[in-house]
């Protein structure tokens, strides 16, 4: 693993992988770079792939207090560190990180945003999750979390906690509520990004819940250079749950803007 200096100082770390123009990977709550295990190889025949842990988990660094803001930094210095324009990819909360980094570094040639969150989340499910890591059950702190809050089908939920990254999700739960009472604190102001000419694709599950329909609709209203493409029969795992689906529209993506 490699490591970058954000902003705030904290050691930032990326595995590296491939040939080819640069990829960033940011993935979401409850991963490490390790979620993007699916799909890495196949990118890596055409791209050199960056993944990173986000930081407080795998081997980045953490620094208090949690900001959601310095999250966005890290992935503008990954960025920067590169030395040429990169395309970037984020899921869920990852989506959001590298939306906003756009606004850091003109460093960034495309963005590929998979379902990012928004406020609020269901009622009373961050204190649901915060008293289960409390009282020492991580474990349904996590599967409350893709209950609640994702609305992870039951079929796509056992297939989830079946994968062998799912101990290293359990193992990071206490990251859950300070990442969503950060999004509770998140303001989506569209004006900001009324001037990000940055092309940008936002990938939809056709099953995904309404909530996750309405916010990539909204960020498609607000960024200049966007497209949505839904894929059938999917909800917030399509990396895991359709590969080659979730590839076929990355590649097709990014060689359009060639």
């Amino acid at each position: 693993m490699e490591k970058v200096q954000s902003k705030d100082g904290t050691l930032i770390a990326y595995e590296r992988c491939g040939e080819g123009p640069p990829l960033l990977l940011v993935h979401g709550t409850l991963a490490t770079h390790a979620r993007w295990g699916a799909i890495s190889a196949a990118l890596a025949q055409r791209f050199t792939v960056y993944m990173i842990d986000r930081r407080g988990r795998g081997v980045s660094g953490d620094t208090k207090p949690y900001a959601i803001e310095r999250e966005f930094e890290d992935v503008a210095a990954v960025v920067d560190s590169i030395g040429t324009e990169v395309n970037v990819l984020g899921h869920s909360h990852g989506a959001l990180c590298v939306l906003e980094a756009a606004l850091l570094t003109p460093n960034i040639r495309s963005l590929i945003a998979y379902e990012p969150p928004s406020a609020p989340v269901p009622d009373g499910s961050i204190d649901q999750i915060q008293a289960l890591l409390d009282v020492g059950d991580p474990e349904e702190a996590v599967i409350t979390f893709v209950r609640e809050v994702v609305q992870m089908p039951e079929h796509e939920l056992k297939q989830w906690r079946s994968t062998p990254v799912f101990p290293a999700r359990v193992a990071v739960a206490h990251t859950i509520p300070r990442e969503f009472r950060g999004v509770e604190g998140y303001r989506f102001k569209p004006e900001r990004f009324k001037h990000l000419n940055v092309p940008t694709l936002l990938l939809l599950g056709g099953d995904s819940p309404t909530f996750l329909r309405t916010n990539t609709e909204n960020w498609h209203a607000a960024l200049p250079d966007s497209r949505i493409v839904v894929m059938p029969g999917q909800q917030h795992i399509a990396m895991d749950a359709a590969p080659d689906l979730f590839v076929r529209e990355v590649i097709e993506f990014l060689q359009g803007i060639d």
